[in-house]
C-alpha cells in the first residue's frame, strides 16, 4: 500500500476524475489508514511504499505491478501521468530482492490482471479495453505461465476488471456483466455459473473494487445490497468507507496490491 500523502484530483483519465475536485487529504489519510488497520486487524501483513511529490495516484498501488510466485510483472501505464509510478513499484520490489520482469506492453497491474485460485492451477483474467493492451495478455502468460483468460470492458466508468469483478475465492466471483462484451459475459458465465452477481448501484460506487482473503471481503461501506449477497454465500462482509478516493476512481482492491509469494 501507499499512503494518499499528495492525492489529488489534477487530472481525468476515468470518468470518475473531474479536475477542480475538492479533496480532503486529510480524510483521504485517515480512510487510507482505517483500510490499512482494517488489514492488520484481519492478521495480514502490509508493507508500505513511499509516496513521491508529484504522483498524485500512487495509493492506487494495485495498478503498480502483478505478482504471482514471487514473480513480478512490472506495470506499463497508458497515461503519461502515471508512467512513474511504474519506476517507483519496481525499484521497491527489487530492493525486495524480487524477480521483477519488465514488460513490453501497456499493463496497469492488477488493475486489469486478477488472479484467481493459488499455485499451478491459478487462472489469471485479464482485462482490456480501455487501459491494458490485449498483447500484454499473452506476455503475461509467459512470464507467469498460467492460463489467461481474456475479458473486454465496455463502460469507461469501469475502466480496469477490478471495478467490475472482484475475486471472492478459487472459485467465487462477483460481477457486473453489464461492463462486458457478450462474448465475455459468455465466457465468464460458463466459467464462473454460480458468480455473484452485483447490483448495478452497488458496481456505482465502486463496490466491486473490494479485496477478499477467502473469507473476509473488504468492501466499500455503499456497497450495502452486495455485503448483504456475499455474506449469503458464506462470506465476512467487512465494509470501509474510501468516499475521498472515490474522488479519482479508486476503491479498497485499487489501494491494495496483493504480494503472492
Amino acid at each position: 500500500m501507499c499512503p494518499p500523502t499528495h492525492f489529488a484530483v489534477e487530472y481525468a483519465i476515468n470518468p470518475w476524475m473531474l479536475p477542480g475536485t475538492v479533496v480532503d487529504r486529510r480524510l483521504a489519510l485517515a480512510q487510507w489508514e482505517e483500510l490499512r488497520r482494517t488489514y492488520l486487524d484481519l492478521g495480514h501483513r502490509v508493507d508500505l511504499l513511499a509516496p513521491v511529490p508529484g504522483l498524485p495516484d500512487m495509493v492506487y498501488a494495485a495498478n503498480g505491478a502483478t505478482v504471482v510466485d514471487g514473480t513480478v510483472l512490472a506495470a506499463r501505464f497508458r497515461h503519461p501521468q502515471r508512467a512513474a509510478e511504474a519506476v517507483a513499484h519496481a525499484t521497491w520490489f527489487r530492493w525486495a530482492g524480487t524477480c521483477v520482469v519488465e514488460p513490453e506492453f501497456v499493463n496497469e497491474g492488477e488493475g486489469d490482471l486478477l488472479v484467481v485460485g493459488s499455485g499451478p492451477d491459478a487462472v489469471i483474467l485479464a482485462g482490456h479495453g480501455f487501459r491494458t493492451d490485449p498483447r500484454a495478455h499473452a506476455e503475461a502468460a509467459r512470464v507467469f505461465g498460467r492460463e489467461i483468460v481474456s475479458l473486454e470492458l465496455v463502460d469507461p466508468r469501469y475502466y480496469h476488471l477490478d471495478t467490475a469483478i472482484a475475486v471472492l475465492d478459487a472459485t467465487t466471483l462477483a460481477w457486473l456483466p453489464e461492463a462486458f462484451t457478450p462474448a465475455s459475459r459468455a465466457v465468464l458465465q460458463e466459467r464462473f455459473p454460480d458468480a455473484v452477481v452485483a447490483d448495478p448501484a452497488d458496481a456505482a460506487v465502486l463496490g466491486l473494487n473490494a479485496v477478499s482473503d477467502g473469507r473476509h471481503v473488504v468492501l466499500p461501506v455503499r456497497a450495502t445490497r452486495l455485503a448483504a449477497a456475499v455474506a449469503e454465500r458464506g462470506f465476512v462482509p467487512v465494509p470501509v468507507d474510501l468516499s475521498e478516493l472515490l474522488k479519482g476512481g479508486g476503491g479498497p482492491k485499487c489501494c491494495t496490491l496483493e504480494v503472492r509469494t
